[in-house]
């Protein structure tokens, strides 16, 4: 895990430019950091930048930019297969590292924007050809890594963060009101989308993508990964769990690969203990998980943590949720971001990430995507009536699983209704709650109506893949790259498989959910290896938090910084918020919304004019 940034254009980078965007690339490469320029046949500039995290082979001969016959190397990530890829390469090249990198670099080098179907990993990288003059940018499958892009007139700039490029640029980028206003008021599910940033003309590559820049700076955009999105309909349900069992335990065996020593991020849910007892009992690792320690019963996993330790016997550490500074503490991350925080969860997940970084880590594992995979969330018990509704003995059978186990805990007013989907399969009011409540605080009308991307016509997995590709998996990775980035902590996501998302679109919709529970294919994939407790358990909770645990709104201070004058205030209404905070009982949806206040607020009293 690594820092990159970098420059294309007609003339030579100042470089003070240079020297601040490497400073600013310490917290993501604290033992080494280098800068490389390059002048193409055509009299083109280009400039790699590199900092560099040490994960595999620490020793210096694999720093960066990192040359292999005539490519040069900036990359960001991990090949986890890098032994297997670097075996089919021994034959004709010579190795002088032990490092994921220099394979990188020899299978670019040798076989192009081809070598890339053998990876499996996470990268963002930039390779330069000093024999062509060309720049190619290339982020990997599931965009775990970021890269953002931003043009002016004939330069292209480049970076792993958005201050890496305003450091190159040499001044801010301009906020992007519109994309503030959708997070106000149609909250992080809205963000990933589009394509839209928080700065004006600022970009993501796409995932997924080769970004070739030739030495004329002709542009053009390459996807290598076109993934499937079909059943098999004649897979047995004792073939779903086996076949996810395989590749679940091959993707953290590949995931363990490392010089330094792993943690874990540790909740009592079935997702991040599938990792965890995997590592454990599977591969013996000396696991040692870190656990949020949450006073609100809602979000309190203890006693399934707990079990999970006294079986298993893995390193345990709990981490518990402070106020203390939190206003100075998000303001610091907001910094970090360079953007508002998505959620309370991702402020929670950067404590926890320093709990991690204070016992030495300098990698994180999670569970993210588990619930996209495998199905998780509530609507998808929905979703799943839905899809049943032709199959009579299914669909009564999973009705009534759902009015015994689901109808007594979901809260959504659009799904307490379990047949939503069956009524109206084009709702999808539940994901943009209160949207109209909150477009209301804003000094001028704007609404965004939900949109979604058509992948197949199947209700159910089209909005698991959604919800990957656009909706929730994106945000996660976002805000846990940046998080970890602070602490100079590397975060690798198991789920995130090449072999096991294609496994996992393969199973039938049938088998997702069994006698009410979600899931159901990974937690007998999981049977043996995790807790019965945990594989048995209903309960859905992940980090969370209530924002008035953190934040007293009637201490004079805090309520007198929310109302004091702030560029917030060009675009909400002051007497809302005075409103909003002087509520007893805030709702759950109301919270969410003072916390993208807050949030928009340090936003601009950062980032604004």
């Amino acid at each position: 895990m690594c820092g990159i940034a970098g420059y294309r254009g007609p003339g030579e980078l100042p470089q003070a430019r240079v020297r601040a965007a490497l400073a600013l690339m310490n917290r993501r490469g604290p033992d080494h950091s280098e800068a490389r320029s390059f002048v193409g046949p055509t009299g083109r500039h280009t400039t790699l930048l590199h900092s560099r995290l040490g994960i595999i082979d620490l020793d210096p001969r694999s720093n960066q930019p990192f040359r292999a016959g005539g490519t040069w190397l900036a990359f960001n990530g991990e090949l986890y297969n890098y032994l297997e890829v670097r075996r089919k390469l021994e034959a004709g090249h010579a190795f002088v590292t032990s490092s994921d990198t220099e394979v990188v670099a020899q299978a670019l080098d040798h076989r192009g924007a081809a070598a890339l179907d053998d990876f499996e990993g996470m990268w963002a990288f930039a390779a330069y050809d000093e024999r062509d003059g060309s720049l190619t940018l290339c982020r990997d499958r599931f965009a775990e890594k970021p890269l953002y892009v931003y043009l002016d007139g004939g330069s292209i700039y480049f970076g792993s963060e958005v201050k890496f490029i305003a450091a190159l640029f040499g001044r801010l980028l301009k906020p992007n009101i519109e994309h503030l206003y959708r997070y106000l008021v149609n909250g992080y599910r809205s963000l990933c989308k589009a394509g839209h940033t928080f700065f004006e003309g600022l970009e993501e590559a796409p995932a997924a993508s080769v970004v070739r820049i030739d030495a004329d700076d002709q542009v053009s955009t390459t996807r290598y990964w076109h993934p499937s999105f079909t059943a098999d309909a004649v897979m047995s349900y004792d073939d779903a769990v086996a076949g996810t069992r395989e590749r679940v335990l091959r993707s953290m065996e590949l995931r363990l690969r490392a010089d330094v020593p792993l943690a874990f991020c540790m909740s009592g849910g079935i997702d991040s203990n599938s990792l965890i007892c995997t590592a454990k009992r599977v591969f013996g690792y000396d696991v040692h998980g870190f656990t949020i320690l949450n006073t609100d019963a809602r979000y309190d996993e203890q006693e399934m943590v707990e079990q999970v330790v006294r079986e298993t016997g893995v390193r345990h550490t709990a981490v518990p949720i402070s106020p203390d500074r939190f206003l100075e503490c998000l303001r610091t991350l907001v910094r970090q971001h360079d953007a508002p925080v998505y959620t309370i969860s991702y402020y929670v997940h950067w404590l926890l990430q320093g709990a991690i970084a204070s016992q030495g880590y300098r990698v994180a594992i999670s569970g993210t995507a588990a619930d996209e995979l495998f199905s998780g969330y509530y609507d998808h018990h929905n979703s799943y009536l839905y899809e049943m509704r032709n199959d009579p003995a299914r669909f009564a059978s999973a009705l009534a699983e759902w009015h015994t186990h689901l109808g007594p805990i979901v809260r959504n007013p659009y799904l307490r209704n379990p047949l939503v989907f069956v009524e109206n399969p084009a709702e999808r009011g539940h994901l943009y709650l209160d949207a109209k409540g909150f477009a209301q605080y804003l000094r001028q009308p704007w609404s965004e109506a939900f949109a979604e991307t058509r992948y197949t016509d199947a209700l159910l997995r089209n909005r698991m893949l959604n919800e990957l590709f656009h909706e929730s998996v994106p945000q996660i990775l976002h805000e846990d790259d940046l998080n970890a980035m602070f602490y100079s902590i590397e975060n690798r996501s198991p789920f995130l498989d090449r072999a096991l998302f294609e496994f996992s679109c393969r199973i039938p919709t049938q088998h997702l959910v069994q006698q009410g529970r979600a899931k159901a294919v990974l937690r007998d994939a999981m049977r043996g290896i995790v807790p019965d407790a945990v594989l048995d358990n209903r309960t859905k909770v992940g980090f969370n938090a209530p924002i008035l645990e953190l934040l007293d709104v009637t201490d004079p201070d805090v309520r007198g910084w929310l109302l004091d004058d702030s560029p917030i205030y060009e675009h909400i209404r002051r007497n809302r918020i005075e409103d909003l905070i002087a509520t007893a009982a805030m709702p759950n949806s109301e919270s969410k919304f003072l916390f993208y206040f807050i949030n928009s607020k340090l936003f601009l009293e950062e980032f604004g004019e």
